[in-house]
């Protein structure tokens, strides 16, 4: 009997006990749903503000200016990505009241007067900001939808972050105020919200800027224009392998190129440009001596004095990346300073026609420890990791520095983290800002 009475009595109970609870369970999962995404969206958003200010101290811990940018960008597309979720959360609220009835803590508030009204504006403002956040994303992701269109939405995004802090500081419970997670968040939308306003009044990176003229266009091959301004005395020095945000058109704005010469202290630069957009194709046709230019910089951590002087170098250029390496060897010349033992792989598409392997067969005859190793595509020759592996002593201690196609250096990097050679590091430039 009581094998029967039990179970009915306890079956009974729970489903009282459901009855209680189920609702507020819900609402509750809801809400702190709701606010955890909201959260984590605006604390990445102001993250992602800050990092576009291209703050010159942070460049040394994280590696270098390119390493910021790509940290700003998966910060951006993982703060939409929490917006995506907050958004969905938010519109599951009607279908959570018609299947468990109640209602959300947060829809409960009692407040009124200005604070209603101000909390009633927040969340229109929030989804009208939303829709225009998913909307850059996607153009921004369409790597087919021009530059020089999408750098002028981009600068929109500072006006929209400031609709989205609105929101957070009139949405969220009041009680954080008061706990250290409101404390952050003020924290992140003071400094966000600085970092808009510096950003939409144009003033992101002026104090880094340089403006010179241009004293030489030179086109050693077609799709290669080499570039060199005059600075003076205003340009504070660079070290090799470091690169500059140069501005040859306002309109066009700012392009990230490495400088490929020695800084001998006469404020000269010299860049090496590879047609690889619709403005650096036909380069040399829109620019000219004497016209003016602005160089920000320098940036970047490219740089040859932070190598492990314990394990044997390995330099890899692909194209147009082999432009630190010859200022890092310019450098070195100028100063008759010895190189480290390196071997150095250029990967070029035709070495009959490339300009740059006579300037760097020159350089590399004044150190004996550089030997060079020439990949040529049209000859059917290409650098593989079992080409690096079988050049180097089994399990020797190696460190990779890579300059060249995104597609090559990250093929590579996978490789050699299972080859038999022991990886000490591997260094790479990321100039895929967009």
């Amino acid at each position: 009997m009581m094998r029967l009475i039990l179970p009915f009595i306890l079956l009974a109970t729970g489903l009282w006990a459901w009855s209680l609870t189920t609702s507020s369970l819900v609402w509750s999962a809801y809400d702190q749903s709701l606010l955890l995404s909201g959260w984590l969206s605006i604390a990445l958003m102001s993250l992602t503000m800050m990092l576009a200010l291209r703050p010159a101290w942070l460049e040394w811990p994280m590696g270098g200016l390119d390493k910021i940018y790509r940290t700003h960008k998966w910060a951006g597309i993982l703060a939409v990505a929490f917006a995506a979720a907050h958004w969905l959360i938010e519109m599951g609220d009607d279908a959570i009241e018609a299947v468990f009835g109640g209602i959300s803590r947060l829809d409960n508030l009692h407040v009124s007067g200005l604070i209603d009204t101000m909390r009633d504006a927040a969340e229109d403002v929030g989804e009208f900001a939303i829709y225009l956040l998913f909307a850059m994303l996607l153009i921004t992701l369409w790597r087919k939808f021009p530059y020089r269109y999408w750098r002028y939405l981009h600068r929109a995004m500072p006006a929209l972050y400031l609709l989205l802090a609105f929101h957070a500081v009139w949405l969220a419970p009041l009680d954080w105020w008061r706990q250290p997670v409101g404390w952050l968040m003020a924290a992140l939308l003071t400094g966000g919200s600085l970092a808009s306003l510096l950003s939409l009044s144009g003033r992101v990176g002026k104090h880094r800027q340089v403006q010179g003229t241009i004293a030489a266009v030179e086109t050693p091959e077609p799709n290669i224009t080499e570039v060199t301004v005059d600075l003076g005395l205003a340009w504070q020095g660079h070290r090799p392998g470091q690169f500059a945000l140069v501005t040859f058109n306002k309109s066009e704005g700012s392009h990230p190129f490495t400088i490929a010469n020695a800084d001998l202290g006469d404020g000269r630069t010299t860049f090496l440009i590879k047609a690889l957009g619709d403005f650096t194709r036909n380069l040399a046709n829109k620019i000219c001596v004497g016209q003016s230019v602005t160089v920000e910089g320098p940036y970047g951590c490219f740089d040859f004095n932070r190598r492990n002087r314990k394990a044997h170098q390995i330099w890899i250029a692909g194209g147009i990346g082999i432009t630190p390496f010859l200022a890092w060897l310019d450098a070195s010349a100028a100063a008759n300073q010895t190189a480290p033992e390196a071997d150095l792989h250029y990967c070029t598409g035709n070495a009959s026609r490339d300009p740059v392997i006579g300037r760097l067969q020159t350089l590399c005859q004044k150190f004996p420890g550089i030997r060079l190793h020439l990949h040529d595509s049209s000859k059917g020759q290409s650098l593989s990791v079992e080409n690096l592996s079988a050049s180097e002593p089994a399990d020797a201690r190696a460190e990779v520095w890579f300059c060249g196609p995104v597609g090559l250096g990250q093929a590579l990097e996978r490789g050699l983290k299972v080859a038999p050679l022991r990886l000490a590091g591997f260094h790479r430039e990321a100039f895929q800002f967009r």
